[in-house]
């Protein structure tokens, strides 16, 4: 296939979250097709499962600016600028009129489940680069398909793999016979079948980020409508000054306050603490769970589990593409000492794109939550500059590619996500927390923060 060929395929996007419509709006506007595969029903798929959940960020941090260009003439209008949507209203007032508008160039119930070089594994050298992509999908109905794709941009987020409960990374020993009574999510107790899960119920906590936070306040609002219910907060460190963040002092008052939150809870004795805990087994006592530390200690038995030690990213289709990562992080080796949590603290990452992005594999990037492999505090604006500089660089533009077009502030708004439901109280900064600054799209009750996160 020649090279004039190959420039009219389109630009498979992965994934048709924030960052993936992000990029297809940077793309229709350098008159670039771009094809959005995304495996759930409707645009934002992920978001939605934490649809209850009300952002730290106003929608003025919420809207890509390309996007919000291609939807103004629908007569589309962004709402309220400092209002605090719900992941909900994201994905119904913003997430899905841009796919609407995006029309056939978002295809849903398409799983990606391969990506290669035509005609070359990953072990072939000879006409690589010239080559187009394919990319392997499988419908909703199990019919399997092959496109072919000028660039690549995975923007499929980490949603789908969370973080296990084993302190070595890997499930702890009885983790997945006991799977009926673990969640990986911040339960949403207004829902009356969730609440009944864990009222009156003793429920162990696994991990020590802004969703650990959340779910140990509403646990405590929880234990204080209904007896028996206590929750056990499993720290794989000890307590110290830092533990529940900045709590007053904090820069971030909605972040503080989600901290001092979490210590009200275990000082009202709502939540009681197993510090230094490395969990290597689940055992049965009847129809409950005991967890066992590596160090052979034996918790009193649970009831639940709700497991928030982070996600990670799935690279598997990605196995005949030739990535760059790092090691540790699963992030792009440029960008990984950039956003590195044992090194970086929340906010101190500038903007990046293409330079950063780049992998040995030409015209292929993780754009989004997924580009930063395991770190926990990926920003929803920084994930705008990333794809705007991709698609300057699809395009041959690379002076547009390399120009930082976001000035991030020191501190920003924070951009987790909260306790509160009122609109009002974000913006005084009342009950809520965050993982990053400004616009993290870790999101406290939806998609934990890892362990350690700020």
């Amino acid at each position: 296939m020649s090279t004039h060929t190959t420039d009219q395929l389109p630009v498979v996007i992965v994934g048709a979250g924030p960052v993936g419509l992000a990029a297809a709006a940077h793309l229709v506007e350098r008159g670039i097709e771009p094809l959005v595969l995304e495996a759930g029903p409707a645009a934002g798929t992920a978001v939605r499962d934490w649809s209850h959940v009300r952002l730290f960020s106003p929608w003025a941090e919420l809207v890509d600016p390309a996007a919000e260009k291609l939807l103004a003439p629908t007569g589309w209008v962004r709402p309220d600028g400092a209002a605090y949507p719900t992941g909900g209203d994201w994905a119904e007032l913003y997430l899905q009129p841009l796919a609407d508008v995006l029309g056939d160039r978002v295809r849903y119930g398409a799983r990606v489940t391969g990506v290669a070089r035509a005609g070359r594994d990953r072990i072939v050298d000879s006409g690589r680069d010239e080559q187009p992509f394919t990319v392997h999908i499988e419908s909703a109905g199990g019919r399997e398909e092959r496109l072919m794709a000028r660039a690549v941009v995975d923007a499929s987020g980490t949603w789908a793999v969370p973080g296990p409960m084993g302190a070595d990374g890997l499930p702890a020993l009885g983790e997945k016979a006991a799977a009926e009574h673990i969640s990986y999510r911040v339960p949403d107790l207004k829902d009356p079948a969730v609440r009944a899960r864990y009222a009156g119920k003793r429920t162990a906590v696994v991990g020590s980020g802004a969703s650990a936070f959340t779910a140990l306040a509403q646990l405590a609002d929880l234990a204080k409508e209904e007896a028996g219910t206590h929750a056990v907060w499993i720290l794989r460190r000890g307590i110290t000054g830092s533990t529940y963040g900045g709590g007053e002092a904090d820069q971030l008052p909605a972040r503080g306050a989600l901290g001092l939150r979490a210590k009200a809870a275990v000082e009202d004795g709502h939540a009681s603490a197993a510090t230094g805990f490395r969990t290597e087994s689940v055992e049965r006592d009847g129809d409950r769970l005991v967890l066992v530390a590596e160090d052979g200690r034996r918790l009193d038995p649970v009831d639940e589990v709700i497991v928030l030690t982070g996600f990670r990213p799935d690279l598997s289709f990605l196995s005949e593409i030739r990535l760059g990562l790092d090691e540790r992080l699963q992030a792009p080796t440029a960008l990984a000492p950039l956003i590195d949590p044992n090194v970086h603290s929340c906010g101190t990452v500038y903007p990046h794109g293409v330079g950063e992005l780049s992998h040995p594999e030409k015209d292929v990037y993780l754009a989004g939550m997924k580009s930063y492999g395991r770190a926990p505090t990926f920003l929803a604006m920084t994930g705008y500059e990333q794809v705007r500089s991709v698609a300057a660089a699809i395009a041959g533009d690379r002076e547009a590619a390399e120009r930082v077009e976001l000035t991030l502030p020191e501190t920003g708004v924070c951009g987790g996500a909260g306790l509160f439901d009122d609109p009002d109280a974000a913006r005084s900064g009342e009950d809520g927390g965050c993982c990053a600054a400004p616009t993290t799209l870790r999101i406290g009750i939806g998609a934990p923060a890892s362990s350690g996160g700020c």
